[in-house]
């Protein structure tokens, strides 16, 4: 797969769910998440999000487990939002925290 349509792919993802997260999802364990990239694998078969949620590590593994849940949801958006054949699976990682 070409490596510039896969960082086009994962710029879309990432903006696309940080909107659907931020304003459709109404779980309240999933306040205070942000997208920051998105890794799609070469064959556009998964795509890890990697977020930042504030909070306690309690509320953020919390948050992981409310984002688990709606993946399909949010999944089912994105094949809606964003034209591709194949939509990747996503997974929920947490970013690695900047000091």
């Amino acid at each position: 797969m070409d490596e510039l349509r896969t960082r086009r792919v994962a710029e879309s993802m990432r903006e696309e769910l940080s909107e659907l997260i931020r304003f459709e999802l109404s779980d309240p364990r999933i306040q205070g998440v942000d997208v920051v990239d998105v890794i799609v694998s070469p064959d556009m078969r998964s795509a890890d999000a990697l977020v930042i949620i504030s909070g306690s590590e309690a509320e953020q593994q919390a948050a992981l487990e409310g984002l688990q849940a709606a993946r399909h949801y949010l999944r089912r958006n994105l094949m809606q939002r964003i034209d591709l054949f194949r939509m990747p699976e996503i997974r929920f990682r947490l970013a690695a925290q900047l000091p």
